[in-house]
């Protein structure tokens, strides 16, 4: 039995060996050429190292695809629940009408001596928190959510919006703490109130976030009153988490961080088409 190449037909030993020798002489001449040939098509446009990393790249489309756009029902499941949250929250069904009439009131110019378009974004700001849409209107899904413990509200929202208008209500919340870190606002009566904004730390996790503490002394049927609040917003992706936190009797800022922390997981989930984890323990 022959094994290997086809054997040479039957003749002359010296016939056979002479017609032999150019097969074996241009077997490597033809290697080279085929090298030579491989090595001109590396140098062309359509070649060169990137060609690998552009396969393997396009060979994973999930790791570069965007998410989906939000849904409603993906709204719903990225709200925080009673178990996100310490402390004795009780949730309610009322949220989407609770208004704080302090939060009313006109933006007195005249504290603006030397930057009165400040005035403008002070009473913006005052608007937003009353009317609860504290980066403007969404753009597309949303949900809300509230939580009671004792006097205190947590108020908690979740929304799509467009992603140019997203950075700019970001940028100018940032801006709130030098803008109007110290303004008075009239009520309907008249009567003076005084609003002190500063920055709040958050925990890291969303794409952005930005926190801050609002203070507004006044007066709530006919006696002092100081509401204080909590006010966070975190970006991931083009939706957004926002929620106040607070009262007349203080803030718990534990909640407020565990509101922020554990709501960016929730809608991190959402987004990579996962059912949020109902036990925070599970919660890294």
């Amino acid at each position: 039995m022959w094994h290997g190449s086809r054997p040479p037909p039957p003749g002359d030993p010296v016939t056979t060996h002479r017609s032999l020798r150019p097969l074996r002489v241009l077997a490597p001449a033809l290697a080279t050429g085929v090298l030579l040939t491989t090595a001109g098509c590396s140098d062309g446009e359509d070649s060169g190292p990137d060609r690998a990393d552009t396969t393997r790249i396009s060979s994973s489309p999930l790791a570069q695809a965007s998410p989906a756009p939000l849904t409603a029902a993906g709204a719903r499941a990225a709200l925080v629940t009673e178990a996100d949250l310490e402390d004795d929250w009780t949730q309610v069904k009322n949220a989407a009408t609770w208004r704080d009439s302090l939060l009313v009131g006109k933006v007195d110019v005249a504290d603006f001596i030397t930057a009165k378009t400040n005035a403008a974004d002070c009473q913006k700001f005052l608007d937003r928190l009353y009317g609860d849409d504290l980066l403007g209107k969404p753009s597309g899904a949303s949900a809300l959510t509230g939580f009671e413990q004792g006097d205190s509200r947590l108020l908690y929202q979740v929304a799509a919006y467009e992603r140019a208008g997203l950075d700019k209500s970001f940028a100018w919340l940032k801006s709130l703490p030098v803008k109007c870190d110290q303004f008075t606002a009239k009520d309907t009566s008249g009567a003076p109130r005084t609003v002190q904004v500063i920055e709040r730390s958050l925990p890291k996790g969303g794409d952005a976030q930005q926190g801050l503490r609002v203070t507004v002394q006044g007066t709530s049927g006919g006696a002092p009153a100081t509401l204080t609040l909590d006010v966070a917003a975190v970006r991931v992706g083009t939706d957004a988490i926002t929620l106040t936190n607070g009262g007349l009797d203080g803030v718990d800022g534990d909640s407020t961080e565990q509101a922020a922390k554990l709501g960016t997981a929730r809608l991190k989930d959402v987004h990579a088409g996962r059912t949020p984890a109902a036990d925070p323990g599970e919660v890294d």
